[in-house]
């Protein structure tokens, strides 16, 4: 069983040590999460930049 990592760069919640999206390394340390559907509607996904749908780390170290 793999463990949920963050990426550093955009939040993506992955298994990966690398980031799907962005490319950019990925950390064990974040708290909290937000999983976006529909990220052209989504007020949240506005304000954190987000511009794909998925899982995504509120902080990350």
């Amino acid at each position: 069983m793999k463990i949920e990592r963050a990426c550093k760069q955009c939040s993506m919640i992955t298994e990966e040590d690398t980031c799907q999206v962005c490319g950019s390394p990925t950390s064990k340390e974040w708290q909290g999460y937000v999983i976006i559907i529909d990220h052209t509607k989504s007020e949240i996904a506005k304000r954190m930049g987000i511009n794909v749908n998925g899982k995504f780390a509120l902080r990350v170290r």
